[in-house]
């Protein structure tokens, strides 16, 4: 698997900024530029031979490669500057790199430097010793200010590779007289002094940080040239005028206020302009809000609780009726009478609903039981429709010998006495009555020949 240029991801040799992988100066994804030629095949011949390189904090700058040095991206090289070399890495080469210096309009001419050759460990070192030395003296440089007085706001200092020369980077309302703070920053740290204001937006861009959207700040990433933000780019796009929310890390607009202007500034141009309420018979109808992109304007009659959207191109017609002298009745319809067929239509659903659920349902009948199959009394058989089938009739049975009772002749003792028949719990003596009886109304039972079997079992044995 082949890594990418900048690290040494599934390779073996470490490349680019040589931390493999690990990201040691915190500068990798500040104004990174992505190299969309990099995998076509264009001559070699004509290749363009200025790169772009990058610096502290963002900063770039072109410089070209005289002595046709093979480079990738990421590489540190030692370019020429003012007074010494310094230290950068290659972030851009090739035909891209043209089209940059089009649009920043920089010129291809002699005043562009050359690069010296690629950094060696030894160049690294000196150039890391010399960046040790920043944050010390940003803490110093800071106290000097407060002790003068001075109303200005150090932000960040960059030493040179050769470690001769500092920057400092500062960012002040107003003009600030630093004539005596430039001697007492030679004398205190031994070095040439170079102080370069900022603004707030470019100071925000150097330090870096995560925005209110959860991404990295636009102008520590990609933005190089800050346009003009105005409050009208907020009005426009119909956002509340809350300065803690359309302001950004740097205290100013934020810069994404200019994204999609141009977007609504042509939606715009279909919407009317209202700058007085509308009137109607229903009363006078103030606008609350207005949607750009769907072309819906909300209103409100005398300032009630209740809105009512109509579209952009109702809005016109009802104010050219106000321009002409007329009222419609409302903001809806033009006259009474589309009133009352709008508010019929809206009551067809209503009451449709209300007759389906006012009709009771019917009740199913109950099947009335056979006679015997229960202990309830039988019911009376109704009415047999017409139509209905013939039901089969029932078999008579013909009526049963009652049977002589046997202990009916046999006397009974003189002093005998009627016992209550013994009965359960649960039971009563009409019980079994009921239940012999069943057995012999019953039609499948066996009558004696259960008897005369036990019987002719038992002679054979």
């Amino acid at each position: 698997m082949a890594g990418c240029s900048n690290c040494s991801t599934g390779t073996e040799k470490v490349g680019g900024c040589q931390n493999n992988g690990s990201c040691g100066t915190s500068e990798c994804n500040k104004m990174n530029s992505f190299d969309w030629l990099s995998h076509m095949g264009l001559p070699e011949v004509d290749r363009f031979d200025i790169v772009e390189v990058k610096f502290k904090g963002g900063r770039k700058e072109y410089f070209r490669n005289v002595d046709y040095l093979q480079m990738t991206t990421g590489d540190p090289v030692v370019v020429d500057v003012p007074n010494g070399h310094h230290i950068g890495y290659v972030s851009l080469q090739g035909e891209l790199v043209r089209l940059q210096m089009q649009k920043r309009k920089i010129k291809n001419d002699d005043n562009i430097l050359r690069i010296y050759r690629v950094a060696s460990q030894k160049d690294l070192d000196k150039w890391q010793e010399a960046k040790n030395r920043e944050l010390p003296t940003l803490y110093r440089s800071k106290q000097i200010i407060d002790e003068l007085g001075l109303k200005m706001k150090l932000s960040d200092v960059e030493y040179q590779a050769d470690n001769s020369k500092a920057t400092f980077y500062y960012s002040a309302e107003d003009r600030v007289d630093f004539r005596e703070l430039i001697k007492m920053l030679a004398s205190e740290f031994k070095i040439r002094v170079e102080m370069r204001q900022i603004s707030l937006r470019q100071e925000a861009g150097r330090l870096g940080g995560i925005g209110v959207c959860g991404r990295e700040l636009c102008c520590s990433t990609w933005i190089h040239d800050f346009k003009s933000v105005t409050t009208s780019a907020a009005r426009y796009q119909n956002l509340s005028l809350n300065p803690s929310k359309l302001s950004g890390q740097c205290g100013r607009l934020k810069c994404c206020l200019n994204y999609e202007l141009d977007s609504y500034m042509s939606a715009l141009k279909d919407i009317p302009q209202v700058d007085k309420p509308l009137l109607t018979e229903a009363g006078n109808a103030k606008l609350q809000k207005t949607d750009i992109f769907r072309k819906l304007m909300w209103f409100s009659y005398n300032d009630d609780n209740n809105w009512h959207s109509i579209d952009c191109e109702r809005v016109a017609v009802i104010m050219e009726m106000n321009a002409q002298g007329k009222m419609p009745f409302s903001l809806k319809q033009d006259t009474a009478a589309d009133s009352a067929d709008v508010f019929e239509n809206s009551n067809k659903d209503l009451e449709a609903l209300d007759k389906k659920f006012s009709q009771s349902k019917k009740k199913k009948k109950r099947k009335p039981r056979k006679p015997g199959t229960g202990g309830d009394a039988p019911q009376p058989k109704s009415a047999a429709s017409p139509n209905a089938p013939p039901q089969p009739k029932e078999r008579e049975r013909p009526p049963r010998s009652k049977k002589p009772n046997r202990n009916q002749n046999r006397p009974r003792p003189e002093n005998s006495q009627t016992v209550a028949p013994q009965t359960t719990a649960g039971t009563t003596p009409q019980g079994g009555e009921q239940r012999r009886k069943k057995r012999r109304n019953n039609p499948n039972r066996k009558r004696g020949n259960s008897g005369s079997q036990n019987n002719d079992s038992s002679n054979g044995a």
